[in-house]
């Protein structure tokens, strides 16, 4: 992932953006999202509240869009041809990860929000949420809370190790 950031990085640098707008975006980014935006600021050496505040926005964004239009788009777009392997593609994938949701459904949501592991995050966890029919008075609490659980473990990878590096 560490790679991955510093590519994103190097190209929104390119584009003159500040390193604030970039970690913005990263956050937005599927794959990235609070994780990449976190390191991202890290690397970037933004204060972490500041840093923090703007991962969260970021991630945070995109989630009611997903929640509650993805699958009026999805249903849509595989309507035609060219896309419908694609979005059948993207909902098997997803869903081949929904075990834990549909079990534990608050906790497992948050959790499969909140651990950064490769394949989870926010993005998912909306998609997942959205295309099992989860509430919104109950999907959105759960993610927002993963989201918060990410930022916590990532604000210690990004910021509390490379700290506890230089007292040594």
């Amino acid at each position: 992932m560490e790679h991955l950031v510093h590519s994103v990085i190097d190209f929104l640098n390119g584009m003159g953006l500040s390193p604030e707008a970039a970690v913005f975006i990263i956050s937005m980014l599927p794959l990235l999202e609070l994780r990449g935006g976190i390191l991202a600021a890290s690397f970037l050496h933004i204060a972490y509240i500041r840093g923090a505040l703007i991962c969260l926005i970021g991630n945070i964004l995109p989630i009611p869009f997903i929640l509650l239009f993805v699958t009026r788009i999805f249903d849509r777009l595989k309507k035609t041809k060219l896309l419908k392997p694609m979005v059948e593609k993207l909902e098997s994938r997803a869903m081949s990860k929904s075990d834990t949701i549909q079990k534990y459904e608050f906790l497992g949501l948050m959790l499969f929000v909140g651990i950064p592991l490769p394949g989870t995050g926010a993005w998912t966890g909306a998609l997942i949420a959205s295309l099992m029919d989860i509430k919104l008075k109950k999907a959105v609490p759960a993610i927002f809370l993963g989201i918060a659980m990410a930022l916590c473990i990532m604000s210690f990878i990004g910021y509390g190790i490379p700290y506890i590096i230089k007292l040594f």
